[in-house]
């Protein structure tokens, strides 16, 4: 799949994730590369974006693993955000498949 339509998504896949819990770095990538081929370092930009815009949090929480992990934790602003873009993006995947599902013209 075009990389540039996945770093599209990418965004809303991250804000969905931390609407169900709060998650670290890591934790993130990993779900997302579940389901979806991305690459590691492409989620960290998204983080950084939504959090200077206020869209997430962060606190540190000790792990027993190693050192504290960083947390991010979507904000009130962060869901009214998400809701928007999936509302977007249903519209968006709407149209696209109403137009793959129109018969060709030859």
């Amino acid at each position: 799949m075009n990389a540039q339509f996945k770093k599209g998504v990418l965004e809303l896949c991250v804000l969905v994730l931390l609407d169900k819990q709060d998650f670290y770095g890591y934790e993130l990538i990993k779900r997302i590369t579940d389901k979806i081929e991305i690459s590691e370092g492409s989620v960290y930009p998204v983080l950084r974006r939504i959090l200077k815009q206020g869209y997430c949090t962060t606190y540190l929480r000790e792990s027993t693993e190693g050192p504290s992990r960083k947390y991010y934790h979507l904000t009130e602003e962060g869901k009214d955000y998400l809701l928007d873009l999936e509302k977007a993006y249903q519209n968006f995947t709407q149209g696209v498949n109403s137009l793959m599902k129109e018969e060709r013209n030859e």
